[in-house]
């Protein structure tokens, strides 16, 4: 969520649907001194991968609506912004958020799939989208990601 804010901001601040690198450079490092200048082409770099922002022409635009992200008095991202999350693990938040119990149970619940119903034969990231969408949680945006985890066999 705090990627998602970090990005918006400077597009509800200007109210632009788009805008060059320079300009969010600028806007990250000189402007809010959130971070460097590296820092935040980095950043961009991320936001482009993660899908949150899209590159064209020289312009990024945001593939969300940053009028929809709430922008706290005196937000300032953290450094956790530049480290990318396990995705398995933001799946199995996910999947126990939707269902209101404790990750510990969405994990056992995995074990058993790969267990009982595979005979140890699958992957866990493969039977988290089983899960998924069996709970009905949106999924698509850790295929790429656990593609890379099952290429490499764990």
């Amino acid at each position: 969520m705090t990627l998602q804010t970090t990005i918006a901001a400077p597009f509800r601040h200007t109210r632009k649907k788009g805008m060059r690198k320079n300009e969010l450079v600028y806007f990250y490092a000189l402007d809010r001194k959130w971070m460097s200048s590296d820092q935040a082409t980095s950043l961009l770099k991320r936001a482009e991968e993660d899908g949150l922002l899209k590159l064209d022409n020289g312009v990024y635009t945001v593939l969300f609506d940053p009028a929809t992200i709430t922008i706290p008095i005196g937000f300032k991202p953290s450094s956790a912004i530049f480290t990318r999350d396990d995705p398995m693990q933001e799946l199995i938040s996910q999947i126990a958020k939707a269902r209101g119990v404790q990750e510990t149970e969405i994990v056992a619940e995995m074990n058993k799939i790969i267990k009982e119903q595979f005979d140890g034969n699958l992957l866990p990231p493969a039977a988290l989208v089983l899960m998924a969408k069996k709970y009905g949680v949106s999924f698509t945006q850790y295929l790429d990601p656990f593609r890379e985890i099952m290429k490499k066999g764990g």
